[in-house]
């Protein structure tokens, strides 16, 4: 159902991929051999996401089939029906290659033979979907719309790939705006553009959040007033300066005071 030819046509690789890990390392600790086509997609990759989908490195793994074991293990054994399958390393069990940030686990069902592993999406709070596909062919066909995975959701209509790298997070509080959000929103974008979507949620006013990227400058940001009126910006450590300037000028260009800038961690930041 696809290979990774046909993956690299769909998205396209970044020209510097990220190296994450030694996947020999990680073959030892785990005491297997871990399918082919996952390790040429990590060379060719790197680190990062498709879309909300975050791949493994190979230390995430090895953390990750550790965890399983015991935190899937112990629901397991309160709430046998929520996990149908056995855990790596029992025979034939799941061993986690990626994750969404809504908790979802895409896992092999592993076996005899690495290439002949297919994939489970699993949530425990909704349940486990399982597809004969390999993580490469389960891609291909997920992104390129040919495979309903409800678990996932629609995959976006341009999807990408984002390489990992260090990233400062703030959160920058806003007052109300005289102009429609939707002109604050073409403001903010204009103002770090060129951009490219990267999602959105919309159901009307106080439910909004629009995800887009600065393509030029690696920014990742979230606009948005869900979560009180706010602009979420992801930056390469090195531009906080640029980035402090760009927003804090976007902010008031969109008519809006400044309330509170904090990191993720909560530190109050730019505004002192």
């Amino acid at each position: 159902m696809g290979n990774l030819d046909d993956l690299i046509r769909l998205i396209p690789p970044p020209d510097a991929p990220v190296a994450d890990g030694d996947w020999q390392a990680a073959e030892r600790t785990l005491g297997l051999v871990l399918p082919g086509e996952f390790k040429a997609l990590a060379a060719r990759y790197g680190a990062g996401s498709f879309d909300d989908i975050f791949l493994l490195s190979p230390d995430d793994l090895v953390e990750s089939a550790r965890d399983l074991l015991g935190t899937a293990g112990a629901f397991r054994d309160e709430f046998p029906e929520a996990v149908p399958f056995a855990l790596w390393p029992e025979p034939g069990g799941v061993l986690e290659w990626a994750r969404t940030g809504n908790g979802d686990s895409l896992c092999w069902l592993t076996g005899d033979e690495p290439g002949d592993w297919t994939t489970v999406v699993w949530n425990p709070r909704g349940g486990a979907e399982r597809h004969a596909l390999g993580a490469v062919a389960f891609l291909g066909a997920y992104f390129g719309g040919r495979l309903d995975v409800p678990l996932l959701g629609p995959p976006p209509p341009d999807p990408w790939f984002d390489p990992r790298r260090d990233r400062t997070h703030v959160y920058v509080r806003l007052s109300g705006g005289e102009s429609s959000f939707e002109r604050r929103l073409g403001i903010l974008r204009d103002a770090v553009g060129p951009t490219a979507d990267r999602g959105r949620h919309d159901e009307g006013e106080g439910n909004r959040q629009y995800h887009f990227k600065a393509v030029a400058r690696d920014w990742l940001l979230t606009y948005e007033d869900c979560y009180g009126h706010q602009i979420r910006v992801a930056f390469p450590l090195e531009d906080d300066g640029e980035a402090r300037a760009v927003i804090l000028a976007a902010a008031k260009a969109m008519g809006c005071q400044v309330l509170a800038v904090t990191t993720i961690e909560g530190e109050s930041v730019w505004l002192g």
